[in-house]
C-alpha cells in the first residue's frame, strides 16, 4: 500500500534537538543513562550532542565528556551537530560518526537561528566538508525549513535544491529534509522527497519530523512513499524552537515511540522496542518540566487497549 518500504531506519534526536528546549541542564549521568536506554532499544542511529556556543545552548555545553563516555561497542552510529563552521572544528577532535551541519532554505530563518543568510552559511559548508573529510567523519547536511519556513512562508524546490546541491559540492553523504515549523503537509513532504531524489540520485535523503499541526505520523508516511532514507524523531516528543509561537506542547518533534507505534502496526520494521523508548520519555517528563506530548506515553498502545479490562 502506498509503495510503503518493509523496513524503515529512525533517528533518535532527543538527547540533540530535543534537550535544547528543556531550560534545566540534566546531568551527564543522566544523559548516559538515556544512550543505555536507546541502545537497549534497539535504537541505532542517535543524534546525541551539539557544538553550538555553551553560552547559547548550557543543556548541551558537555558534548566532548558525553562523547567520550558513551558505548562504543554496540554498533551504534553518533551523530553530533555543527551550527557553523567554528563548531565543526570543535567537533574535529571528538570521536563521531557523523557530522550533521544545519542550513536553512531561505534568509529569514537562517538570520533569526544563526545570525547569518542562507549564502554566508552556504560560504562555510566547503571548509566545513574539508574539516569532516580530515576527522573521517561522514557530512550530513539539515535543510531547515525545506518546505515551509515561519519567516517566509511556503519554501520553493529551488531554495532548497541550492542548499543540496552546496551539500553534494561538500561531499556530503545525505542531506535531510525537515519540517522545522511541523506546518507541513504530506503533499509538501512528498513531492519534496521524490523531487530531491530524482535531482540528486545516490544521495542519502532523510526526513526530520515535527508535529505542530499533527501531521507528522501522515508526513512519515508520504516520506517513505517517496523513498526517504530515514525519518528523525525524538523520545517524548522533545523539542521545538522556542521562539515559535503557540502552547508548547506541540512545538516539538514527532515522538520516538508515536513513530514506531505507527511504523509496527503497519507492518514496517524498525527493530526498536516501543516499550523501551516508552519508558525513556516517561523518565525524561519525570525530571523536567516539558508537556506530556507523547501519544503513547498519554494513551498507550494497540496492545495495551487489546489488553484492557472494562468495568461493568
Amino acid at each position: 500500500m502506498w509503495n510503503l518500504p518493509k523496513e524503515a531506519r529512525v533517528v533518535d534526536v532527543g538527547l540533540r534537538d530535543g534537550l535544547q528546549a528543556v531550560e534545566e541542564p540534566l546531568s551527564l549521568e543522566t544523559k548516559l543513562s538515556v544512550v543505555d536506554q536507546l541502545i537497549r532499544a534497539g535504537v541505532q542511529e542517535i543524534e546525541v550532542c551539539s557544538f553550538a556556543h555553551p553560552r547559547v545552548l548550557p543543556q548541551l555545553a558537555d558534548a566532548e565528556e558525553l562523547l567520550e563516555r558513551v558505548p562504543r561497542d554496540k554498533g551504534v552510529r553518533y551523530r553530533g551537530l555543527a551550527p557553523n563552521l567554528r563548531g565543526a572544528q570543535r567537533a574535529s577532535d571528538c570521536e563521531l560518526d557523523e557530522l550533521g551541519v544545519v542550513i536553512p532554505a531561505e534568509d529569514g530563518m537562517a538570520l533569526k537561528n544563526q545570525g547569518k543568510t542562507t549564502q554566508e552559511l552556504l560560504d562555510d559548508l566547503a571548509e566545513i566538508g574539508k574539516t569532516t573529510k580530515r576527522s573521517s567523519q561522514d557530512l550530513v547536511v539539515a535543510v531547515a525549513c525545506a518546505f515551509f519556513s515561519p519567516t517566509y512562508g511556503p519554501v520553493s524546490a529551488e531554495s532548497r535544491d541550492r542548499v543540496v546541491s552546496a551539500a553534494v559540492d561538500a561531499g556530503a553523504k545525505g542531506v535531510y529534509l525537515a519540517a522545522t515549523t511541523g506546518q507541513e503537509h504530506p503533499r509538501e513532504i512528498y513531492e519534496g522527497v521524490l523531487e530531491t531524489r530524482q535531482e540528486f540520485p545516490g544521495l542519502g535523503v532523510g526526513v526530520h519530523l515535527h508535529n505542530r499541526n499533527g501531521f507528522a505520523p501522515a508526513n512519515a508516511l508520504a516520506a517513505l512513499s517517496a523513498g526517504a532514507d530515514w525519518l528523525e524523531a525524538s523520545f517524548a516528543a522533545l523539542g521545538g524552537d522556542l521562539w515559535f509561537p503557540g502552547d508548547p506542547s506541540v512545538l516539538g518533534n514527532m515522538a520516538t515511540e508515536d513513530l514506531v507505534h505507527l511504523l509496527d502496526g503497519m507492518g514496517i520494521e524498525t527493530g526498536i522496542d516501543v516499550e523501551g523508548i516508552r519508558g525513556i520519555s516517561e523518565m525524561i517528563y519525570d525530571l523536567t518540566d516539558f508537556p506530556r506530548s507523547s501519544f503513547v506515553v498519554r494513551g498507550g498502545t494497540r496492545q495495551d487497549l487489546a489488553k484492557a479490562s472494562w468495568d461493568d
